[in-house]
């Protein structure tokens, strides 16, 4: 089997992340680095043994020995960065948040299925063992009929208002860095909510230091979901059935356990098989991805576009309501 080739472009925390990850795999191969400093392309290639350097976008996105390019850029940046290498022929991971709305994500998926290239959303979680072992069970019916979720994702930091966490010229706030996790969890298990209500607290730029929001469907569950980066939150889930429930501990979205509750049964915990590897790895997502390609197939059954549409709908739907609004957007 021939190891799948792959650029990463952007050279950032998240993109050497993967890249460290990545190179460990035997069935893949880093074979190019792009970014807009030829430089930083330079380090970040001497660091991980990459062979190519490009200090541009394009000819990262033009390089016919690379079956398919990481974009780790700011989220900002997403629309450019993936549909420059889809219209190249490159198949394309890209980071959550898949792009800044729903408007661009629809271009980048359409982009996609005219060209016939595989684009998949970089949600790790989705593709995490444990996190399909809980999507099993409740599939399942383990905990019955599901009725609540409750997921939260806050940190807490001296953000300055230049970090990209705070800058709206780089998509800062809370919502869209750390609350798609939280409302790509619920969604996972319950699919696109038919209504919601949220509340948030906005920083002097304009931007949310902490989002609420109350998902409803219409089989009359509901999700909570909250996200902050001004609190240090517990970064816990919990799936609450007419059955029973389950709690996820610290780090929900790529968890080292969780603990099933069953009526009449004792608590079963649940841990990852050793031959998984470690619990932040993000081989699983590049795993993923080349099972696809090695398919011929041009989307992910775990991470599919429509499910990535649905939850870009979903984290607009909120900022509508909260009022966070960036650079270019319609009032």
């Amino acid at each position: 089997m021939e190891p799948v080739r792959w650029g990463v472009l952007a050279t950032g925390g998240i993109a050497a992340s993967f890249a460290r990850d990545l190179v460990a795999m035997e069935d893949a191969e880093l074979v190019a680095v792009g970014s807009r400093s030829e430089a930083a392309a330079r380090a970040f290639a001497e660091r991980f043994g990459v062979p190519r350097a490009y200090g541009d976008w394009a000819s990262l996105a033009k390089d016919a020995e690379v079956d398919v390019v990481y974009v780790a850029t700011p989220h900002t940046a997403h629309r450019a960065a993936a549909g420059l290498c889809l219209e190249a022929g490159r198949a394309v991971l890209c980071e959550k948040p898949f792009t800044m709305n729903v408007r661009e994500a629809t271009e980048l998926v359409s982009l996609a299925r005219e060209r016939g290239t595989f684009l998949m959303e970089a949600m790790w979680t989705y593709c995490h063992p444990m996190v399909r072992r809980i999507k099993a069970l409740v599939d399942d019916g383990a905990i019955g009929e599901v009725r609540a979720v409750h997921a939260d994702f806050g940190i807490t930091g001296d953000f300055a208002p230049s970090h990209r966490l705070r800058d709206p010229a780089l998509g800062g706030g809370a919502l869209l860095d750390l609350g798609v996790y939280p409302v790509s969890f619920a969604q996972l298990l319950l699919g696109e909510p038919a209504e919601l209500v949220a509340s948030a607290v906005l920083s002097e730029e304009g931007i949310d230091l902490q989002t609420g929001a109350v998902l409803s469907w219409e089989s009359g569950a509901q999700a909570v979901v909250h996200c902050a980066l001004d609190a240090a939150t517990p970064v816990t889930a919990t799936v609450a059935g007419t059955r029973g429930r389950i709690e996820v501990p610290h780090g929900f979205f790529h968890p080292d356990r969780f603990v099933l509750y069953r009526d009449g049964h004792d608590p079963q915990e649940y841990a990852p098989d050793p031959a998984d590897g470690h619990r932040s790895s993000y081989r699983h997502e590049a795993a993923e991805v080349m099972r696809c390609l090695r398919a011929g197939a041009t989307e992910s059954s775990l991470v599919p576009l429509e499910g990535t549409l649905a939850v870009m709908r979903t984290l607009d739907a909120i900022r509508e309501r909260t009022g966070v609004r960036y650079p270019g957007e319609a009032a």
